[in-house]
């Protein structure tokens, strides 16, 4: 019976459903997350997929093909579609959960009217076409302003969303009204939403962590133990306070769950894609191969190019960010890199 309740859509499904037009753009494991989320709140939640092969194995089997199997849905609940302007026209808000090399693409197609719409991005890496966040993104290139956006952040794996664990949201937005309206469709009893209006901070951590989580799969492949990654996420929660407040100053707490937390459940879990990237490096695989061998998006390892870059620009010591990035993208050894790292850490 255990093994049921994590699989089925709903824990409560006599609960009144909300009449909200909301949909998600995007068909991986988070996105397919968000979905289950929503479903508990919504009476239909919009959902654009990549391609009609997903939309028709969804229509047929009750779950995506590829990513968090077990997570079945009620077809009434859902109204599936490959076309990001039927979404966007049909919805009020449009949660963006694609991978971040992946959204320029999408959102390029995007005709329809969307001035008075709210996104919400799931998104945690650098957008390439622009190099900047995805807060930039739909500012400068789609004229969507802050009041017109909200930001997801963690500690939040899709997995454990997909077997219904307790887990905790924390939703950015600068208009009060806006989050009501997201915790009230994102809450049930296994999400628990907090709100923020840090919306560049928590995005930028969110990036953060991810290029944390890959130095810390590293240092797990190489042999590292539990007391060298606890001094290194000490360290890495303070190189992320650091950039935070020469990119984007604002009042924050970087020990609040968004922040720490989030880097926390990153950089230690066996769910984390950034971890896992990391530790097949550490154990001698190629950055290539490592990624190749992959079937989802590290976005850590996208984003640290762009980070590293703006760190050097802000003359930043951030000595793990550049540790990362010498292994990823300048060949560097990764045991000499990290020998020469633990020097500077305390």
């Amino acid at each position: 019976m255990a093994k049921k309740k994590i699989i089925s859509e709903s824990s409560n499904p006599k609960k009144n459903k909300k009449d909200i037009s909301v949909g998600v753009v995007g068909s991986g494991s988070f996105a397919t997350a968000i979905v289950k989320m929503l479903v508990e709140n919504c009476k239909v939640v919009h959902w654009c997929v990549r391609s009609e092969f997903v939309k028709g194995a969804i229509e047929l089997r009750g779950h995506n093909p590829s990513y968090l199997t077990a997570a079945t849905f009620n077809l009434k609940s859902l109204k599936l579609t490959t076309d990001i302007n039927e979404l966007v026209s049909a919805c009020d808000v449009i949660v963006l959960a694609t991978p971040s090399i992946y959204l320029s693409d999408t959102m390029d197609k995007m005709t329809c009217e969307y001035g008075d719409k709210i996104f919400v991005s799931a998104i945690k890496g650098i957008i390439p076409k622009v190099n900047d966040v995805v807060a930039h993104y739909l500012r400068d290139e789609f004229k969507i302003g802050f009041r017109n956006q909200a930001v997801i952040a963690g500690p939040c794996h899709a997995e454990e969303v997909a077997m219904e664990r307790l887990s905790y949201l924390t939703i950015a937005t600068v208009e009060d009204e806006t989050s009501e309206k997201l915790e009230e469709i994102f809450s049930s009893d296994f999400i628990k939403v907090h709100s923020s209006k840090d919306i560049l901070g928590n995005e930028y951590s969110a990036i953060l962590k991810n290029i944390f989580a890959i130095g810390a799969g590293i240092a797990s492949g190489l042999g590292y133990g539990d007391n060298f990654t606890a001094v290194f996420v000490s360290n890495a929660i303070r190189e992320m306070e650091t950039f935070l407040e020469a990119v984007y100053e604002a009042p924050r707490d970087v020990n609040e769950s968004a922040y720490l937390g989030d880097l926390l459940v990153t950089a230690y879990s066996l769910f984390s894609r950034n971890r896992s990237l990391g530790n097949l490096i550490g154990k001698g695989y190629t950055v290539k191969s490592a990624i190749q061998s992959m079937n989802m998006v590290a976005e850590g390892y996208y984003a640290a190019d762009s980070i590293y870059k703006t760190a050097k620009q802000k003359q930043l010591k951030l000595p793990i960010i550049d540790t990362v990035y010498a292994i990823l993208y300048e060949g560097k050894n990764a045991e000499k890199q990290f020998k020469k790292l633990t020097a500077k850490l305390n």
